[in-house]
């Protein structure tokens, strides 16, 4: 079973999360931030990973992005063992009238492309600034590459419908490959 746990305090936040990537999207996510929390419920629901975090801070921004960097770590960990996952992943999703489309590479190396805009300052009680503020986080310190692209007119649609299509493609791309016995790379190993 490749789950994790992971804790970081800081003068700032307070963040404990439990990750197992073989789970079944049981959740439960409490932040203090209501629509990052429904986000957060939708990736572990969607991916069917199962999650258990909790995170308290002094404000949005340092709980947001610390959530990021311990999920990321958390994510990192539990895949130490990278020889026989499938690497890649990606998902489509719709929304209404949105559309998101994520791939992700499991490589080692750090690198978000980020092709979404939203015409409000807030989704909820979350600052749509944050959500990418988040995957750079997320990203940096799960050492992976993500590539997200996200086009409709509901800023709420819009920001599901990235979650979800984030834990699709990573529920793929963190798949046993059954034949696999080595890494899933030309140079024989996958750095991370």
């Amino acid at each position: 079973m490749r789950r994790t746990k992971v804790e970081r305090k800081t003068k700032e936040t307070d963040i404990k999360v439990d990750l197992n990537v073989d789970g079944k999207g049981e959740c439960n996510i409490s932040t203090g931030i209501k629509f990052f929390d429904h986000l957060l419920s939708s990736f572990a629901v969607h991916g069917k990973f199962d999650l258990n975090l909790t995170a308290s801070g002094d404000d949005e921004h340092h709980i947001i992005e610390d959530v990021g960097i311990v999920l990321g770590h958390a994510l990192k960990k539990s895949l130490i063992e990278k020889e026989d996952i499938y690497r890649f992943g990606h998902a489509i999703v719709p929304m209404d009238d949105s559309l998101a489309i994520v791939a992700i590479d499991l490589s080692g190396r750090s690198y978000l492309v980020f092709n979404a805009k939203f015409s409000s300052e807030k989704i909820g009680d979350i600052s749509t600034e944050m959500i990418k503020h988040f995957l750079e986080a997320f990203v940096s310190n799960a050492r992976i590459n993500i590539n997200v692209r996200v086009e409709g007119e509901n800023d709420h649609h819009k920001g599901e419908a990235l979650f979800k299509s984030l834990a699709l493609a990573l529920n793929e791309a963190t798949r046993i490959d059954q034949q696999g016995k080595s890494a899933p790379s030309t140079k024989g190993i996958l750095y991370g």
